[in-house]
């Protein structure tokens, strides 16, 4: 205890002590004349010496075992090859799954098309298309109609590694695909039970394939690269930056092919016709893409009847992405390499992060409009 009486009062919010000490006659006047009621204000320095044996004292050291932080940051995040958006670190090891699907009226709706990555439409014989759909980042249980191998394609598959699976071919075009380094099934010579004929389709427009099993067997194949240069954004990618802001995109494979793009501001996407009607999956949803790029291709005669996409070249192209065009170089320097696309001043162009459609347009029967 202090040798005089302490209490404690508050001064601008906080507790000090004021010294009550006894009156004695022989204190100075001056003393005297800032008494009040037997209270002396002592200033504030002098108040904490003089009841200093009361402040606490310090804990004393701690000899317990120091506390060891068991957090971890999250690791960062990684691209998808083939769509461009974030995905966990190490999550897409599996290899992509490219499959030949059909796209004759019977075949329609085609199965999980919407959930394809990349989808390239290619001019085949009487002047129909079929698609060469690859899946990666989200591959489903069941895609087809599965149809034929077409000459083009190990030039368009080949990049993607993985695997490929078709309904068979003329034994050349198989030839071109057992030469690339691609896996193949192949349901005409199949022994793995993964493919199958659907009863409510007609043939040859009924072949369905077990995609995610197939994948899940060929687990140690490599997954793919990353196959073109992406926005994180769709306000960040090339053709929302520089390019013109464009309402439909219209293109002529033949007289009977004639599929277009419109843009859905409310939904972000691309919405799919085909022939003046809209192109839907087998869920009764329209077909949607995040980019839609326009490829002027040439048509190499080799096979006769069988047309065979000029895939090993260049030529004209346009990319576009949120509701906006670019005019674009595409180019593949050979088989194995993807398709690189630069804008007129020879800079790389960014598509947005999300699924693409690719189409293959003959530029020697073909045409291309692009609706503002």
């Amino acid at each position: 205890m202090c040798a005089r009486q302490c209490s404690r009062v508050r001064v601008w919010g906080v507790t000090t002590k004021i010294v009550v000490q006894a009156q004695r006659r022989s204190a100075a006047p001056r003393i005297r004349s800032i008494r009040m009621l037997g209270v002396v204000l002592l200033p504030p320095l002098l108040l904490v010496s003089a009841c200093a044996s009361d402040a606490p004292k310090p804990p004393a050291s701690s000899t317990s075992t120091p506390w060891n932080s068991t957090f971890e940051s999250a690791a960062d995040p990684a691209v998808a090859p083939l769509r461009g958006t974030s995905v966990p670190a190490g999550s897409l090891q599996n290899p992509a799954l490219s499959v030949k699907i059909d796209n004759h009226e019977a075949a329609r709706p085609q199965l999980s098309l919407e959930r394809a990555d990349i989808v390239f439409e290619e001019l085949v014989e009487g002047g129909l298309t079929r698609y060469v759909a690859v899946w990666h980042s989200d591959v489903p249980e069941l895609v087809g109609p599965v149809r034929s191998i077409r000459p083009m394609d190990p030039d368009i598959i080949a990049p993607f590694g993985g695997i490929v699976a078709y309904s068979g071919g003329q034994q050349k075009f198989i030839d071109l695909m057992d030469a690339t380094d691609v896996v193949s099934a192949a349901f005409d010579t199949d022994d793995t039970g993964l493919f199958a004929r659907s009863d409510d389709r007609e043939a040859p427009h009924n072949v369905i394939l077990q995609a995610s099993a197939l994948v899940a067997r060929n687990a140690t194949v490599p997954p793919p690269n990353q196959q073109f240069a992406y926005s994180a954004t769709v306000q960040g990618s090339s053709a929302a930056v520089d390019g013109a802001p464009v309402a439909a995109i219209n293109s002529t494979f033949s007289t009977a092919r004639w599929p277009g793009w419109t843009w859905d501001a409310a939904g972000a996407a691309y919405l799919r016709s085909q022939e003046g009607a809209p192109d839907l999956d087998a869920t009764g949803a329209q077909l949607r893409a995040t980019n839609v790029l326009v490829l002027r291709v040439a048509i190499d005669g080799t096979y006769g009847d069988v047309p065979t996409t000029t895939m090993i070249g260049s030529g004209e192209a346009w990319v576009s992405a949120g509701g906006k065009s670019v005019h674009a170089v595409w180019s593949k320097a050979d088989q194995t390499a993807p398709i690189r696309l630069v804008d007129d001043f020879g800079v790389t162009i960014r598509l947005a992060a999300g699924n693409t459609w690719i189409e293959l347009v003959p530029s020697d029967r073909g045409t291309v409009v692009l609706v503002p």
